[in-house]
């Protein structure tokens, strides 16, 4: 099941991969554009991610405030918190879920530049086994391939059919790849060749380079983003998570880009860049013109949220107390003492100075009078 979702996930970005392969005839080149596209497509969410990130920049001196005030009732201090969210158009999370968004992306990628028959070329399982016999007929054998080779068969038989191109020209919807970009061999895995980086030319440093560079580019935006966060305690746990993304992801787009083909570090450098030159272009938008774009209809969506909220919370209360009152044990009402016959306390019941002396077992010497 999670295959065949897989292919349909990776239909769309192997088509517009494909179309700017068709274009430039350069892999290299259609991988930075296909990133240009997709960072184009999710502008529009990022748009309202980078909105609300810097809004809730603006507003940390009053998430402070509320945090030390109520730092001994964390109820309380959710509460509040969530109250100012809803007040001032803050979506605490916006951030960090698209964040996450090139992971799923550069797994689909994988899976096209790893199979570039059947996820790249869309080809079907029929189709690869007539390739595969014609390229057995020109002397290509699988059998020869082992370990991680083996698991790359497809880029390999890619490879050999761009070598042949002309024995295969029969074959609809076959396309001749070449994986060569400035020089450099994009199916090559960099930490399979960094120990002969001083010996094997251009070639080989361009490969030790990429994920270098993809690392560093990817430490400075978390760098950048960090500043722009303002200053923050340091034990805010919004703090503890810059920090924290400020070191994996670099050491994360590291291992990408030494133990998997070059040209996904080639995307990731890409998807870097136009990150970078993103946020420069948002920020300065964005801090000239966020008050500007602030309208009437948001204002009353926002207080629309806050008076939803406001009676939400009070319901609840409502709630609580009637609970509290039906588990709460009742008072049982004190007996009533019946009266004993013969005891009257009226006035019928008064001998000489001494009233109600009928209560006791009368007896007209108990005072030796």
């Amino acid at each position: 099941m999670f295959s065949t979702l897989g292919y349909y996930i990776c239909i769309p970005f192997a088509w517009i991969l494909r179309l700017f392969y068709n274009l430039t005839n350069s892999y290299g080149l259609a991988l930075i554009f296909f990133t240009l596209i997709v960072k184009l497509v999710l502008l529009p969410f990022q748009l309202k991610s980078k909105k609300s990130m810097l809004r809730m920049n603006q507003f940390q001196p009053k998430m402070r405030e509320i945090q030390e005030k109520y730092a001994n009732n964390q109820q309380k201090m959710n509460e509040e918190l969530q109250m100012l969210y809803a007040r001032e158009g803050i979506n605490p999370m916006s951030g960090c879920l698209w964040s996450l968004l090139p992971f799923p992306i550069i797994i689909a990628l994988y899976s096209i530049i790893r199979q570039p028959l059947s996820r790249f070329m869309m080809l079907s399982a029929e189709t690869i086994e007539t390739v595969r016999g014609v390229a057995e007929g020109l002397g290509y054998s699988a059998a020869e391939l082992s370990g991680r080779t083996a698991f790359y068969e497809e880029i390999q038989l890619a490879q050999f059919i761009n070598d042949n191109f002309s024995a295969f020209s029969g074959i609809k919807g076959l396309m001749r790849v070449n994986y060569n970009f400035l020089g450099l061999d994009l199916t090559v895995m960099p930490g399979d060749v960094w120990k002969q980086v001083f010996t094997g030319g251009w070639a080989v440093i361009g490969l030790v380079l990429i994920p270098i560079i993809s690392a560093a580019l990817s430490f400075y935006q978390s760098k950048v983003a960090m500043a722009q966060n303002g200053q923050q305690k340091a034990d805010d746990p919004s703090a503890r998570s810059g920090r924290m993304m400020m070191y994996t992801m670099p050491l994360m787009s590291l291992w990408i880009g030494f133990t998997l083909p070059a040209a996904l570090g080639v995307y990731w450098i890409a998807n870097s860049v136009f990150q970078i030159i993103q946020d420069v272009i948002l920020n300065k938008y964005f801090s000239t013109r966020m008050e500007a774009e602030e309208t009437e209809k948001e204002r009353a969506k926002r207080e629309a949220r806050v008076a939803k909220m406001m009676a939400a919370r009070e319901q609840q209360r409502k709630l609580q107390e009637q609970q509290a009152n039906r588990t709460k044990p009742q008072k049982k009402p004190e007996k009533k003492q019946p009266e004993k016959k013969g005891t009257s306390t009226s006035e019928a019941g008064r001998v000489g100075d001494r009233p109600y002396a009928r209560g006791r077992a009368y007896s007209p010497d108990h005072y030796g009078e």
